[in-house]
């Protein structure tokens, strides 16, 4: 066998071992599982809801770690007079769009910590937009329905998840390192939310942390003002008396 053939098979040979090392079952092993975390509350269960999110201690997370989990502009929709989906959570930076899905006028405001912002009146299949610049919790409501709320948390991480029914937090690609761990439900009181920040470690064989155990607030009050902090107007009582 001449050296150019022997040259052209020794090529040939390393693309066949490249190729099967990019595999799919190769990278399906390669690839880091999520990290996993269960919330808990005494005497409820399971608690849904809850946003579990990871901040790295070994190095500060830059904007563009923040920003790539948004592959796609959330959204929360107005319909039914409520926000789908009732809480949110982003990475600090994210703009979220609120179409209007009701065949009636709504509105967005926030006056809390996280965002404030009021985005006006708007019709039917109109879509608004706010963009969520620092981090914080921001409770948001419609001017004109009182029982309208929703729950935008933003995080300066890229490492977060949101409980679901039964109580489970999926956080994807999170690298192996120390963290500090933060819990937000809006059943929980502040202090018991503080007392949940803890340091914990991320490793290949340490990817399902303790169940998070949150006391509860049995006093939770959803009762909210208008943007101009006054009470809701009652809707016109349109029936009459027949003689």
């Amino acid at each position: 066998m001449s050296a150019i053939a022997i040259k052209r098979l020794t090529r040939t040979i390393g693309w066949l071992i490249r190729l099967s090392l990019c595999s799919t079952p190769f990278f399906a092993d390669a690839q880091q599982s999520p990290v996993t975390v269960r919330v808990e509350s005494a005497g409820a269960g399971a608690v849904s809801d809850a946003v579990v999110w990871l901040s790295p201690l070994d190095h500060p997370p830059s904007a563009s770690d923040t920003e790539r989990r948004t592959h796609k502009r959330p959204r929360l929709t107005q319909r039914n007079k409520s926000f789908e989906p009732h809480v949110l959570v982003v990475g600090v930076g994210t703009t979220i769009d609120f179409p209007n899905r009701d065949p009636f006028f709504h509105n967005v405001f926030s006056l809390f910590d996280g965002k404030r912002f009021d985005l006006g009146l708007y019709e039917a299949g109109a879509t608004n937009s706010a963009r969520f610049d620092r981090v914080g919790v921001s409770f948001l409501f419609c001017n004109i329905h009182p029982e309208m709320s929703a729950v935008v948390v933003a995080v300066n991480t890229p490492y977060y998840a949101i409980s679901d029914r039964s109580g489970h937090a999926s956080l994807p690609d999170v690298p192996d390192g120390q963290y500090e761990m933060h819990v937000w439900s809006e059943r929980a009181l502040p202090e018991d939310l503080r007392k949940q920040i803890r340091t914990v470690t991320i490793s290949s064989t340490s990817r399902t942390l303790p169940p998070i155990h949150l006391s509860g607030n049995p006093n939770v009050n959803t009762a909210h003002k208008n943007k101009y902090g006054q009470e809701y107007v009652p809707p016109p009582d349109n029936t009459y008396s027949h003689p």
